[in-house]
């Protein structure tokens, strides 16, 4: 693995630097971009393009870069990942808005015939990169998991710098919006896929009784106006919140025995709130109480160093509620240290992937171990 990051605001003047930085290509076998909105994206496509003609690449927007100096913002972030450790295949999932099971079904099989190779999928794992405008991640998932049977699958929903108005992905040259990406992964390096968080259950419950699931938005919680019963719940100043403060107070839904983040993205005019996954009426939200965000991420990555002899490097999908809460708490800096600590590559997300499901202020992701000498 080779990383590479570059600040430069030009898209042609930044590839060019991470080329740069990333060296001789001949035994690069896939190129993959986190970048950040501010970028033109057609500009940063054709770059990656003419200056790596012939590398298999990928790549997509940002809510925030993962760089190996830790978080940061307005950058672009390469990861350079080499044919002796890795073999990967991309395809686009494209109209995410009619993607359904028969559509997962066929890219998966489509997918794993160019893959190739030996039966066992142990040394597999699927990576995601979605549209995280298109409100579909829950269908799409849904649909992927089910032709991947047991291969882990991990990601992350692309982002525009808070913007909420124009994501993209990138596949060899061509920007693509309203869709996504699927990455087979078949690595020679021991690996695990995680997630992360930092709340508890409280006894608190919340149930959504008026809701418009097509557009993710709740006008009722408790037969009350949204807005009102959740700042009942978690004891919030009724006038008109920050970002900062849903980031600190998510909810929490229970699917088959364990607890998921369920964010809120913003409320709006009429007082409904509209929340980054899946909702509908019915739905039994959870208030969530915080542990110290540091201590659960730090007791996540040294049991996975446990579990794989020393982490090599982790590509991580952190949310950006969770970026925004730490800097709300003033724990940024410590976040970054843990990051630096275990060579944590990424980005920040408006939602994050883990096997089947989409999840909210949570960091998703895969560790991996050093390269396994012959025995």
């Amino acid at each position: 693995m080779r990383i590479a990051v570059s600040m430069r605001t030009d898209s042609a003047a930044a590839i060019e630097e991470i080329v740069a930085a990333i060296g001789d290509l001949a035994d690069v076998g896939f190129l993959l971009v986190f970048a950040s909105s501010h970028y033109d994206a057609d500009e940063l496509a054709e770059a990656m393009a003419t200056r790596c003609p012939g590398l298999p690449q990928a790549g997509c927007s940002t809510a925030g870069e993962l760089a190996p100096q830790g978080p940061i913002e307005s950058g672009l972030v390469a990861l350079a990942f080499l044919k002796d450790d890795f073999q990967i295949v991309c395809a686009p999932l494209r109209a995410l808005s009619r993607f359904g099971l028969e559509e997962g079904g066929e890219l998966v099989a489509a997918l794993r015939r160019r893959l190739g190779g030996a039966a066992d999928d142990r040394d597999l794992f699927g990576l995601t990169l979605l549209d995280g405008l298109c409100q579909r991640e829950e269908v799409v998932l849904a649909a992927l998991q089910r032709a991947l049977h047991d291969i882990p699958l991990v990601g992350g929903s692309t982002g525009d710098d808070l913007s909420f108005q124009n994501t993209f992905v990138i596949c060899d040259g061509e920007v693509i919006r309203d869709a996504g990406l699927l990455m087979l992964v078949r690595t020679s390096r021991p690996f695990r896929v995680f997630k992360s968080d930092h709340f508890e259950p409280t006894a608190t419950k919340l149930v959504v009784t008026a809701c418009d699931p097509d557009n993710r938005v709740v006008s009722e919680l408790d037969a009350e106006p949204a807005w009102e019963a959740f700042a009942d719940a978690t004891r919030l100043d009724r006038t008109e919140p920050s970002g900062n403060e849903f980031a600190a107070h998510p909810l929490l839904v229970r699917v088959g025995g364990e607890y998921y983040c369920r964010s809120i993205q913003k409320m709006n005019m009429d007082g409904s709130l509209s929340f980054y996954c899946a909702i509908d009426t019915g739905v039994v939200l959870t208030v969530a109480e915080t542990r110290d965000m540091v201590d659960a991420l730090e007791e996540t990555l040294l049991r996975l160093d446990d579990d794989l002899d020393g982490i090599d490097f982790v590509l991580g999908f952190d949310c950006v509620h969770r970026k925004l809460e730490a800097e709300s708490r003033q724990i940024l800096g410590r976040i970054a240290d843990l990051f630096r600590r275990f060579a944590v590559i990424g980005f920040n997300t408006y939602g994050e992937q883990y096997n089947a499901m989409h999840l909210n202020h949570t960091f998703t992701g895969v560790a991996f171990g050093r390269r396994r000498t012959p025995s």
